[in-house]
């Protein structure tokens, strides 16, 4: 009897004990506060994807912002790091955003390079279209070299007087690089749109021949004071006439390369006589 008492009382306890442990559910796993805050869903790792909303920026877009709002300084600043903080401050930034430049002034001129040969590859794939599709007659090589240039040229006529400074710190040992790479791209989208497909010597003879035309003629226009530059495209006109019809020849390829150095060598020393006048000769 006292045993049977005894295995009574413990199933009644077993009974009780199951009732209590269900009667109250376990925590949730969001409702467990191991950190003292409110228990939320993380998101730290939708932040860290590198998934941003559209209104994000990166720095290289804010920059180019600052570059693209400096321009409209040029004329009074020149291209200095303080035409780069007036443009941030109308943006609503600190003039401190300077800092953000390396280069400075470098960053300024290289920007409106690019910036002009953007718009010139535009330009002339919408003139392109136009032919594809009928709606243009399609140009002769040299008239086509002779607009496209003339074209990019116009670009810098808002910034003439102020264009031989911006030229000799855009030939200043370390912006050779990319000015050089910004010219290139200039050179090959023109030719690229005029028609030429070649993959022989005859793609190096003509794009060194135009890259030498193109600063040769960069040269007359800083220094041209007749009405629209009117000297500066005769000049254009007498030289571009010789890309066409230069012959495909290895030799003329060199000859070319080391006019094109004696070209730029030239700009230099001319650059360095025109850099801080204010008024085209």
């Amino acid at each position: 009897n006292v045993r049977r008492g005894f295995h009574r009382a413990a199933l009644l306890r077993l009974a009780n004990d199951s009732k209590s442990d269900t009667s109250v559910p376990p925590p949730s796993y969001h409702e467990v506060d191991t950190a003292g805050e409110n228990a939320q869903p993380n998101t730290s790792f939708q932040d860290q994807s590198g998934e941003h909303g559209e209104d994000y920026e990166t720095e290289e877009q804010l920059q180019a912002r600052i570059l693209t709002a400096a321009l409209e300084f040029v004329p009074q600043h020149g291209w200095t790091v303080e035409a780069i903080a007036a443009g941030a401050e109308t943006l609503g930034l600190s003039s401190a955003s300077t800092g953000m430049f390396n280069n400075g002034a470098g960053d300024l001129a290289l920007h409106f390079v690019a910036q002009c040969n953007a718009q010139l590859a535009e330009t002339l794939a919408e003139q392109n279209n136009q032919v594809q599709l009928g709606q243009a007659e399609s140009k002769k090589t040299a008239e086509f070299l002779r607009d496209a240039v003339e074209v990019r040229l116009r670009m810098l006529i808002p910034y003439i007087d102020t264009w031989p400074q911006a030229m000799s710190i855009l030939l200043l040992p370390h912006n050779i690089p990319d000015s050089l790479k910004h010219l290139s791209t200039m050179v090959d989208d023109i030719w690229y749109y005029a028609g030429d497909r070649s993959t022989d010597v005859n793609w190096y003879t003509r794009r060194a021949a135009l890259t030498g035309i193109y600063n040769t003629t960069e040269l007359v226009m800083v220094q041209d004071s007749s009405p629209d530059f009117e000297e500066t495209w005769a000049f254009l006109d007498n030289r571009i006439k010789d890309v066409v019809n230069m012959a495909n020849t290895a030799k003329q390829v060199q000859a070319t390369g080391e006019a094109v150095v004696q070209g730029l060598m030239g700009a230099a020393i001319t650059l360095k006589n025109l850099t801080g006048m204010n008024q085209r000769r």
